[in-house]
């Protein structure tokens, strides 16, 4: 059955469509500068599962719209097929199809055919339902369409979809089920959209894509970011006046504070940051369904310990690692692969160093939890070595480089060489590293130790403006009686990283039983993994 179309004709639809920002006549946007990076870089992505996380008015529609036209002015032999754009309002639909109208006689140089009809929508229970629609048609015998609505059909939709503003549609999670079917006949799926709260669907999509459990390719396009790639500067093109830096300092700072004190809506609607986001990551429930009994070791000195001389503060903790550390070593499984994450602390909190088993299952399984409470930076140096070098094919690690912890995780370096990460624990790590290991603990693929003070630690990551973290003004009493900073689950979060980066599998042979008496002046034979010799 043939879509019925509507009375006006297609020139009087053609001048009365808008063209979003009101775009010259002549403007190609394939010509030098037109285009942002961010513009250019979505267009070029051709991944089958595309998604977009962005600020308002950052383009993406534009370049989404100048894609369309070009795969569906194609021959199907080059790659053209139909496009459908599923926008939230009808307003945006009609402002899409105004973008491809203009592109199909700029770029592709076809007078393309606009049409305003009714899309026939077939339901569940085999009704029909009429949803208002315009399209383009094109000498490729392909067409763009833009509805006004999400169809419940998706999978009847062959060809590529674009779902826009997807947080602002019913259900995101309907289009996940509707995407095998759309793959099998060579389909493609795009998704874009603001954000609309942390728990909105589309929130979750996003979590979901950053953990890697879904295979979406993933765009961050916040407000900053377009201005920063010319934004203002195609505002001046389009309004004939000249850039200059204070001009686009004042322009940006004018849209900021037309929020007024809604803070949280305007970092929602331009830096992607999900609204009512500044809450916990994890639930107890979630936490103590990944706890297990694994081995955490302790060790606290008081502040006369820093000026003991060398030869006592080795000594102790010499001790210490023969006493507290080596039994549980030496009982790690020499067939699974041991990572290690730390996060560094001298005096105010607690250094840890968290030991993951990977699994065959792939389950990364804490298989020591070494806590270090106002340690020298020598002695730190020391236990951590002793650590490392017994682990079972030890496959990296990653290590808090930030501030005093800088020294520790360079040396380190020095010694396993690439094996060991140095990181500097900014907003875009946690942005990119904190969803997977949270997710993991959705997913029960992290196991940590039963504790207390661990448990506190994974309360404490929360949602500090849009992404997980420990705040930094939080504090909370361990149950040693001393201030603690979510030390377990930064080190936890280090160590899973360095469990997704697939580094490489290291043989170490066990040195514990090479050691002689007199460790002090002692130097281990040559180790075979790292061709370096290890003095205590």
């Amino acid at each position: 059955m043939t879509d019925p179309v509507l009375g006006r004709s297609p020139d009087a639809l053609l001048e009365e469509l808008p063209r979003g920002a009101d775009i010259p006549e002549n403007l190609d946007p394939l010509a030098d500068g037109v285009l942002m990076r961010h513009q250019a870089e979505w267009i070029e992505d051709d991944s089958d599962l595309k998604l977009g996380e962005k600020g308002r008015r950052t383009g993406i529609t534009f370049a989404e719209a100048l894609d369309a036209t070009l795969i569906s002015a194609a021959k199907r032999s080059a790659g053209g097929q139909n496009y459908f754009y599923i926008g939230d309002t009808k307003d945006k639909g009609r402002e899409f199809i105004g973008y491809v109208a203009h592109f199909a006689k700029v770029v592709v140089k076809q007078l393309a055919q606009v049409e305003e009809f009714l899309f026939e929508d077939q339901q569940a229970d085999g009704s029909t339902k009429l949803i208002a629609a315009f399209r383009v048609r094109f000498g490729s015998g392909f067409r763009v369409e833009a509805l006004s609505s999400r169809p419940e059909n998706i999978r009847g939709l062959q060809g590529t979809v674009c779902i826009d503003e997807a947080a602002f549609h019913r259900d995101v999670r309907e289009v996940l089920d509707a995407v095998n079917a759309l793959l099998i006949w060579g389909g493609r799926i795009r998704v874009i959209s603001t954000h609309n709260g942390v728990l909105n669907p589309f929130n979750e999509l996003i979590r979901e894509a950053k953990a890697g459990k879904v295979p979406f390719s993933l765009h961050f396009i916040p407000f900053s970011k377009a201005v920063q790639n010319g934004l203002f500067r195609r505002v001046c093109l389009m309004k004939g006046v000249p850039w200059t830096a204070q001009g686009e300092a004042e322009w940006e700072a004018k849209i900021r504070g037309a929020y007024g004190p809604r803070t949280a809506a305007m970092q929602q609607e331009l830096d992607c940051v999900p609204a009512e986001a500044e809450g916990s990551a994890l639930t107890r429930i979630q936490i103590e369904a990944c706890m297990i009994e694994a081995p955490i070791v302790r060790w606290a000195r008081d502040d006369a310990f820093k000026n003991a001389p060398e030869h006592i503060r080795k000594a102790e903790a010499r001790d210490f690692c023969e006493r507290e550390l080596a039994p549980v070593l030496a009982s790690l499984d020499p067939h699974l692969q041991h990572v290690f994450g730390e996060d560094f602390a001298r005096s105010g909190d607690v250094t840890d160093i968290k030991v993951f088993a990977i699994e065959p299952s792939l389950v990364r399984r804490c298989a020591l939890l070494v806590e270090l409470r106002n340690v020298p930076f020598d002695q730190q140096r020391e236990i951590f070595f002793y650590v490392v070098d017994r682990l079972p094919r030890m496959a990296g690690g990653m290590m808090d480089a930030t501030g005093n912890g800088a020294y520790l995780a360079e040396v380190a370096a020095q010694r396993y060489g690439s094996l060991v990460v140095e990181v500097k624990l900014s907003v875009e790590w946690y942005r990119l590293n904190a969803p997977p290991y949270v997710e993991a603990f959705v997913d029960r693929t992290v196991l940590i130790p039963r504790h207390e003070d661990v448990l506190r630690d994974h309360q404490a990551l929360s949602y500090v403006g849009g992404v997980i973290k420990v705040p930094d003004d939080m504090r909370f009493k361990g149950s040693d009686g001393f201030d603690r900073h979510g030390d377990s689950s930064i080190a936890g979060m280090l160590g899973y990283a360095a469990s997704r980066a697939n580094l490489p599998t290291y043989g170490y042979e066990p040195i514990s039983d090479l050691i002689q008496e007199d460790w002090l002046e002692q130097v281990v034979p040559e180790n075979r993994s790292t061709g370096r010799r290890a003095l205590w």
